[in-house]
């Protein structure tokens, strides 16, 4: 690796995350979410850190995630969450993945590949109480589309579940609603099929606030990354650290400019330090004149527009920066620190795209594998 510019992942931090989780849990399953190569972080070495610590399922958001994780050995059941064209059906019963259904296409599609592999279909029906993103709509369809999947051959219905869209709002009114849904459905789809099956609800914020939802099971997203989705959680630890190394300090008179389009412009000498990340690293351009790093332990401001592959920082206030210093973008340095929730602040986001930001070419190195 000749790049200075890497994530470190902590996967202890994972580990304890996934405990933390754990102790609000009134539910006997754990499922940890891991789509988008678990958030940024990597999904092998996490979904990995994870079962370690107690995690029974594993989510992904297209089938590709998932025959990653079992190309990788790992053996857990994992959950696609997200809609998969009927083509792809084979290929998720072939890596025993358990897909999410919702309309007759699809459960059509898993019946005929499960009987084509002689293996069944694992599948859950997926349930719209207000998120309005996927999902059978009624309890009455639900109930219908059970019935439908239990006289089909090569499928089976393992379980059943929903999103909640406001679980982390302080106007509970609409999780409230989405509960009452949630149970009618469940009522529905119970009166049709006697089997067990897994009902899940909670996402991350409802495992820290609603134990109402905790039902079978519960999915660990944003927390299980060291960010909480609520106010007044403690014990969670960020998992992520995005370190680089400066790679030039020099000093620049009043009257010059920095970077593209000449934003900032000298008001006195100053020490101007390269960082060599940038926008196709996934460092936002949104962080313009806006952002900071850190320094020897201080926060040096990001002067003019962020470029493709560097940044340029004004470490005037530090005078012992040097060439060769170690850069923190995401992360601790001394008694300073940067989170993904600082960055999302300054750029008008959220940490969850902060921490899937940096891109394919920033290597990933993990501490206590």
């Amino acid at each position: 690796m000749y790049r200075t510019n890497y994530c470190e992942i902590d996967l202890n931090a994972i580990r304890n995350n996934v405990h933390v989780m754990k102790k609000y849990a009134q539910s006997p399953h754990f499922l940890a979410v891991v789509k988008a190569n678990a958030y940024g972080h990597g999904a092998v070495p996490v979904a990995k850190a994870a079962l370690e610590a107690g995690a029974d399922w594993l989510a992904v958001a297209i089938p590709e995630e998932g025959i990653e994780l079992r190309n990788a050995g790992i053996c857990a059941p994992v959950l696609v969450l997200g809609g998969t064209e009927p083509e792809a059906a084979e290929a998720v019963v072939c890596a025993g993945l358990t897909q999410v259904v919702f309309d007759r296409r699809m459960i059509d599609a898993f019946s005929q590949a499960g009987c084509r592999l002689g293996r069944e279909a694992e599948v859950q029906l997926g349930l719209d109480t207000g998120m309005c993103r996927i999902g059978v709509r009624s309890p009455e369809e639900a109930a219908e589309l059970t019935a439908y999947i239990d006289k089909l051959p090569g499928i089976r219905l393992t379980g059943c579940f929903t999103h909640m869209a406001t679980a982390d709002e302080p106007d509970p009114a609409g999780t409230e609603k989405q509960i009452a849904c949630f149970r009618k459905y469940c009522d529905a789809i119970d009166a049709v099929h006697t089997e067990p099956i897994i009902h899940h609800a909670a996402n991350t914020a409802s495992i820290f606030r609603w134990p109402e939802l905790h039902a079978d099971m519960v999915r660990g997203g944003i927390a299980l990354y060291g960010y909480p989705p609520v106010p007044g959680i403690t014990g969670l630890e960020p998992a992520l650290k995005w370190v680089t190394k400066a790679v030039l300090v020099k000093t620049i008179q009043p009257g010059e400019q920095v970077s593209y389009g000449g934003l900032f412009t000298a008001m006195r000498p100053t020490r101007v330090m390269t960082v060599p990340v940038g926008y196709a690293d996934g460092y936002s351009r949104a962080l313009s004149c806006k952002g900071h790093v850190l320094v020897r332990g201080q926060h040096a401001p990001i002067l003019g527009r962020v470029c493709m592959d560097q940044i340029m920082v004004d470490v005037t206030d530090i005078p012992e920066a040097q060439t060769g210093d170690e850069v923190v973008l995401i992360g601790r340095q001394g008694n300073a620190c940067i989170t993904a929730d600082d960055i999302a602040r300054t750029i008008d986001t959220i940490s969850y795209e902060v921490l899937c930001s940096p891109s394919a070419r920033v290597p990933r190195i993990y501490i206590n594998e």
